[in-house]
């Protein structure tokens, strides 16, 4: 008999409006360009849910911390992407819920990426549901659907139950990885994904 083999998988938690999570994002495809087996599963975590407030790139720290660590590191990895103008930037509850409803439709990934992108490559509020369902659309899915999926309940319910599986797993930090029982917090380079990958595939 044949021994199954089940694909590996890789844990990202992240948030839309962390750039420190689409540079992550970028290593992480990098990391996996030649194994076509392994499954990026992205997990919601908010950094600012309501009522929270969210930053401003007109205040001081958002300027501040993408000079100092944001566009040095995203420079380093050749990952494009600026600081948004949005102000105040969006919550990101609405983008999630969004997700729960591409991931039931088999477009999980494509709408990720495509969010992410938007807000930091595009400068798009993506806290706007129109913006959000012509994003939608772009990513596979049909934007009539997408838009009354935001409003419905299971989706935030599932939502709800991302975030309390983010917090049973006490993440605190975004971008989190989890490649087996290798955890990693902030971004991690191609070649510390990779040998995670080939430690798990050996346990």
């Amino acid at each position: 008999m044949t021994a199954q083999t089940h694909p590996a998988q890789i844990h990202l938690w992240s948030d839309y409006v962390c750039p420190f999570c689409l540079i992550a994002e970028e290593l992480v495809e990098r990391a996996i360009t030649h194994q076509p087996d392994t499954e990026v599963v992205h997990h919601a975590h908010e950094l600012r849910a309501r009522p929270a407030p969210t930053l401003r790139p007109e205040d001081p720290y958002l300027p501040d911390i993408w000079e100092r660590a944001v566009y040095p590191m995203a420079h380093h990895h050749q990952v494009p992407l600026r600081l948004p103008t949005v102000s105040p930037q969006p919550y990101t509850e609405l983008a999630f819920r969004g997700a729960q409803y591409a991931a039931e439709q088999g477009r999980a990934h494509a709408y990720h990426r495509r969010v992410m992108t938007a807000f930091f490559r595009d400068d798009l509020d993506i806290g706007d549901r129109a913006v959000l369902a012509r994003l939608a659309e772009e990513a596979g899915l049909d934007p009539v659907a997408y838009a009354a999926a935001l409003d419905e309940q299971k989706y935030a319910e599932r939502h709800r139950r991302a975030l309390a599986e983010s917090a049973r797993m006490n993440i605190t930090v975004v971008p989190t990885i989890v490649i087996g029982t290798r955890r990693i917090e902030g971004v991690a380079t191609e070649g510390v994904i990779r040998r995670a990958l080939r430690e798990t595939a050996a346990a």
